[in-house]
């Protein structure tokens, strides 16, 4: 049963924000997101539609229904799974490769979700019926460290560090061409225009998105990129990378799959995903405010990629061929 609606008022120093900014400040227990999400399920009622851009005025009065936190309901399934770090208030895994993050069309199972119930007796139901304590995500095809909420308060905490960008990701991804480390690619990222399952820098409803190479090491035809980003748009590195000319090796989605390669890069024909690996997170612990760190190494199969193209280019550079 849902709890009685919130009646809000919006005070005179309040007048011209955001409907969302709004709420935000009114309701601390709830991060921009949820708020974002209660308006979009209609569970805000005021003057006109109300929409999480729309600006509020000094009067207006809004009523906000808050629906019970969801059990998760997804059954619990024994896979394998690498936890890093786990305590009262949150997991850190590794994700591998392949696996979907929370139960949706075509995965109800098999699933991160299905894999934490079994590991995890005491994840959050903020996330919702099937993304119980989850507060962000990675790609089917991309592997690497997350985090997961334990409790409702830890969730909402680590959602405003995401929302707000205080969270640190970096990730490893090998591209074409050659990419100089310094690089920063300030390009807002929507849907794709002409194919909705794609996301696209050309959208014409786009959010705003930063990406940083902080690391390059080239190869020859490839570059071996560290990357940070603020912001996670969907796609967010796979979109901006390939936008500048350089997708990530493995991308079939963005341009990243040759059919041919030089002798030197045959090992790249073996991927069976794009390389990309969230290598290291960093937040503030929900629980105790501390600022911690996780990595995770590169796994077998990007690892073994690198290796042999390093080995190739070695054994080009002695028989004098480079």
């Amino acid at each position: 049963m849902s709890q009685r609606p919130l009646k809000l008022v919006v005070e005179p120093e309040q007048d011209g924000l955001r409907l969302d900014h709004f709420l935000t400040a009114v309701l601390p227990d709830h991060s921009r997101s949820q708020v974002q999400r209660l308006i979009r399920e209609g569970h805000v009622r005021g003057p006109g539609e109300p929409r999480a851009s729309a600006s509020v005025h000094t009067g207006q009065a809004y009523e906000v229904e808050i629906p019970p936190a969801l059990p998760a309901s997804p059954e619990p399934e024994e896979l394998p799974l690498r936890i890093i770090f786990q305590d009262a208030d949150v997991v850190v895994l590794d994700k591998p490769a392949g696996m979907v993050v929370h139960p949706a069309a075509g995965h109800s199972g098999g699933t991160l979700v299905n894999a934490l119930l079994h590991h995890v007796r005491d994840l959050s139901g903020v996330g919702g019926e099937l993304r119980p304590g989850i507060v962000h995500r990675l790609d089917r095809g991309t592997s690497g460290v997350m985090v997961v909420a334990k409790h409702d308060r830890a969730h909402q905490e680590l959602s405003r560090q995401f929302s707000d960008r205080e969270v640190e990701k970096e990730y490893i991804a090998l591209v074409w061409g050659v990419v100089q480390a310094g690089r920063r690619i300030d390009s807002p990222i929507g849907r794709d225009p002409a194919d909705r399952q794609k996301m696209s820098t050309r959208a014409r409803r786009a959010r705003s998105a930063v990406t940083r190479v902080t690391y390059s090491h080239h190869l020859k035809g490839v570059s071996l990129l560290h990357v940070a980003i603020a912001t996670g748009r969907t796609h967010q590195i796979r979109v901006h990378l390939s936008a500048i000319g350089h997708p990530i090796v493995g991308d079939a989605t963005y341009g990243g799959v040759h059919r041919r390669v030089a002798r030197n890069l045959k090992a790249v024909l073996r991927l069976e995903r794009p390389f990309l690996h969230a290598a290291r997170l960093a937040f503030t612990h929900p629980g105790d405010g501390r600022r911690v760190e996780f990595e995770s190494p590169l796994p077998l199969d990007l690892q073994a990629v690198v290796d042999e193209i390093r080995l190739e280019e070695a054994a080009a550079v002695e028989n004098g061929q480079s």
